[in-house]
């Protein structure tokens, strides 16, 4: 025989207890009043004590029956503040998320996602990390990161993604240059013209994206400086070492020493949010619906 005490023992116990009522406790309960007796009964037998006076005009609680009261009213509180945290957790209201990103991404939605994720998330850690694509695509597959913003990635085996903005490469130039003249700068213009930009190995798809762009006109940029992050480029581009070609949200960093132009043939360039298809944490789901709908206002580059 199970001499164990369940929750619906207590649960019983404690509608009893408050009720001082065997019918409206039922009623409450929604059983009938002769199993509600029979599993108050039960109780009794496992706790060895009684817990109630009955007569045929009162129910009172035994000294043991006030002790057990407090006792399971507690129990199950904590169960049920248990079970509310379960269901946070699983439904990614609770936890941590390690959110990656590149560098230019910053010049996105992105920071305005991030703040409204951590107001209505406020029990999940955000730990954010600032790395290249090729960086963030290892750690996404290598389980360090959860999910990251990556520019134009290669696709990498047991990852997910999906674009979440897609906007147009343009040229940045110094003050005073002589491409400033230009409304769209055509870009066999650039042929002559020394390049700032970021190392290969910082995101080959999207490296070699510029790199075909310009094949499309006969030639191949002559980078005379790399840089890794997008504020260093401009920073040298304003300095005059060379021109480059850069997402358009990139120019929210410019000063007033830096121009950029349209470029003719458009280029597109797409931010994507990546993770691994086999990531047990459920806060992931969360972040990536709320980051789709906070970039889902920003334009999208037509083709």
């Amino acid at each position: 025989m199970n001499d164990q005490i369940e929750l619906r023992h207590l649960r019983y116990f404690v509608a009893v207890a408050r009720e001082l009522h065997f019918g409206k406790a039922a009623k409450k309960l929604h059983i009938a009043q002769p199993p509600l007796s029979q599993q108050i009964r039960r109780l009794e037998g496992i706790v060895g004590v009684t817990l109630f006076q009955r007569t045929s005009r009162s129910v009172t609680l035994t000294p043991a029956g006030v002790a057990l009261l407090q006792i399971a009213g507690h129990t199950l509180t904590r169960i049920q503040h248990g079970l509310d945290e379960v269901r946070r957790i699983a439904a990614g209201e609770v936890g941590s998320l390690s959110v990656g990103f590149v560098s230019s991404a910053i010049f996105t939605q992105m920071p305005g996602l991030l703040k409204e994720y951590r107001a209505r998330h406020p029990m999940v850690r955000l730990d954010l990390h600032e790395l290249h694509t090729s960086q963030l695509l290892s750690a996404i597959r290598d389980g360090e990161i959860d999910v990251g913003f990556v520019r134009d990635p290669e696709p990498t085996s047991n990852l997910l993604s999906r674009t979440v903005l897609t906007e147009a490469l343009v040229v940045m130039f110094s003050k005073n240059h002589p491409l400033a003249s230009y409304r769209l700068v055509p870009l066999e213009k650039l042929e002559k013209e020394p390049f700032v930009f970021y190392p290969r190995s910082a995101g080959e798809y999207a490296w070699e994206k510029v790199m075909k762009l310009c094949k499309t006109r006969g030639f191949r940029p002559s980078i005379a400086q790399e840089a890794p992050h997008w504020h260093t480029i401009v920073g040298l581009v304003a300095a005059g070492f060379g021109v480059t070609i850069a997402p358009e949200c990139v120019k929210k960093v410019m000063g007033d020493q830096v121009e950029y132009r349209p470029l003719r043939p458009r280029g597109l360039t797409e931010v994507r949010l990546a993770w691994n298809e086999s990531s047990s944490n459920p806060a992931v789901v969360t972040f990536c619906s709320e980051a789709q709908k906070a970039f889902s206002s920003s334009p999208v580059a037509d083709e």
